[in-house]
């Protein structure tokens, strides 16, 4: 199909909830991607932080079509390879003890917040049920999750939200009047991605942690967007020395294909049990057996080589005529430019490089196995962009 077919066919059968780019993508390689119509395009999106190793990594389409040739979905009712297999990675890489998993970042984000409010629950009773996040952050779009989504503009039209969830500034005293005793857990982005990619204050993490520990108000970290390695640490969370009580993902874990997990540190380590949380396709085999190659591939060294390139990157950014700050961390990149952003990636679009937005801010997340080739070229168009 060509686009045009492509497009009558969305606008009329599909809903209306996205503001779509005119154009759509049949394949590619790496960070270079080519549409419908054949004309080739530099991505810096990777489908929203989603694909790490780009399109057609052999290796990553090898591990799930192997899958795919044995069984394509097996019931949680049953033990399923795979997703044991992922559960062992994700806990030996990070210290954790158990993992949930689940379809995407708000499904990972609910069973966080279940968690915590069981946890309360059995240790004081009722009245501790209260979620504290952060103005400006981003959890997901059900309504437990965007209770949790510090920024009036989602939640218009939804209201009433999931009683006891409130948002507060970056401040751990502002944090302490917003538990007022009552809390269970603060949620925390260490690098907030939609209300324009900024990396939250090492101090007030570190000192926002130990109110936490002090308090027995669980910790939890979301790190849908920010984590598998997209920073340079597997998790953002390294970065700030700091031991979560529990750790949600999703996006670059799957390299492409939908999951979320919740991961269970110490002492929420037994907190669900049979009954208390699940879903039909969580954990689904042929999606664990991609994630499980991303896991084992996010080495050290390959880790040091996305802090290098992400390095790159960002010092050629500096020195591009028209942005005026460059904020995020590691490859999770914002852009504050002279021009309308919005304006700014239809034009990149139309010169063959994908760039995305976040509020007043243009937004960078590439593969991380983006070459120098494909970011040189991909910078000398926006650069060309920002001084037309």
């Amino acid at each position: 199909m060509n686009f045009s077919e492509i497009k009558e066919l969305d606008e009329k059968y599909g809903a209306k909830t996205f503001s779509r780019f005119p154009v759509a993508f049949a394949g590619g390689k790496n960070a270079t991607l080519c549409d419908s119509d054949g004309k080739s395009y530099i991505d810096f999106g990777a489908g929203i932080a989603v694909n790490v190793f780009g399109v057609n990594d052999e290796a990553w389409k090898n591990a799930v079509v192997d899958q795919l040739n044995k069984i394509q979905h097996v019931s949680n009712y049953y033990y399923i390879e795979p997703q044991a297999r992922l559960a062992r990675l994700l806990c030996e890489k990070t210290g954790a003890k158990r993992a949930f998993f689940a379809n995407s970042g708000a499904e990972a984000n609910e069973c966080a917040f279940k968690t915590a409010r069981k946890y309360s629950f059995e240790k004081y009773g009722e009245k501790r049920k209260r979620i504290v996040s952060l103005k400006d952050s981003f959890h997901g779009r059900t309504l437990f999750t965007l209770s949790a989504t510090g920024q009036d503009s989602f939640h218009k039209y939804f209201a009433p939200f999931v009683p006891d969830v409130v948002n507060t500034v970056a401040d751990v005293k502002a944090v302490e009047r917003a538990s007022d005793g009552k809390a269970c857990a603060v949620v925390i982005e260490c690098v907030q991605g939609e209300s324009g990619v900024t990396a939250l204050d090492r101090g007030f993490i570190r000192e926002l942690a130990a109110y936490c520990k002090e308090n027995d108000v669980l910790l939890v970290c979301d790190e849908v967007q920010c984590g598998n390695g997209r920073t340079g640490k597997f998790f953002a969370y390294e970065h700030y020395g700091i031991a979560p009580d529990l750790v949600t993902t999703a996006k670059g874990l799957g390299g492409g294909l939908p999951i979320g997990a919740c991961l269970f540190f110490g002492k929420t380590e037994n907190v669900l049990t049979a009954g208390d949380h699940g879903s039909t396709f969580g954990g689904n085999p042929v999606v664990c057996a991609g994630a499980c190659n991303v896991v084992e591939r996010m080495t050290d060294e390959f880790l040091s080589d996305v802090a290098v390139k992400a390095d790159y990157m960002r010092m050629k950014l500096e020195k591009i005529g028209g942005i005026k700050k460059v904020t995020g961390l590691g490859f999770m990149i914002g852009l504050e430019v002279e021009k309308d952003p919005k304006q700014v990636a239809a034009e990149c679009l139309n010169r063959g490089l994908l760039v995305l937005t976040a509020h007043k801010r243009l937004r960078l997340v590439p593969p991380l196995t983006i070459t120098k080739t494909e970011m040189d070229e991909g910078l000398d168009i926006l650069e060309g962009v920002l001084k037309a």
